[in-house]
């Protein structure tokens, strides 16, 4: 099993989720979050006083994945969270040990 960590544009969420929905994956977390990489932020006006934001607001997405569905799952993220500019975002993978269904006390790929 392993745990991907996927940072992408809001906008995006929908794509991401319809293409992980087609490739199999039934489970996802999302969380806001901010911050920046090789973007940098931007400028921006308000009221006529230009000021940096440093912090971008981004999409956190986790997904635990069954090792069958490993290389699907990061397929769809890459093609459906990309626009080709930068500050599309960043997958990281983990291995994830163990996942136990609190509900029914399932182990493993059957808690997933």
């Amino acid at each position: 099993m392993k745990l991907i960590t996927a940072i992408i544009r809001p906008f995006k969420l929908d794509d991401v989720r319809e293409a992980l929905s087609e490739a199999g994956v039934s489970g996802i977390t999302v969380t806001e979050v901010k911050g920046f990489g090789r973007q940098k932020g931007h400028t921006e006006l308000y009221r006529g006083a230009e000021y940096q934001v440093d912090f971008l607001p981004k999409l956190k997405l986790e997904i635990a994945v069954t090792d069958a569905l490993f290389d699907a799952a990061i397929e769809a993220i890459t093609r459906s969270a990309g626009t080709g500019k930068v500050g599309d975002g960043k997958v990281f993978v983990s291995p994830l040990e163990q996942a136990i269904r609190i509900r029914t006390g399932e182990l493993d790929s059957d808690a997933l």
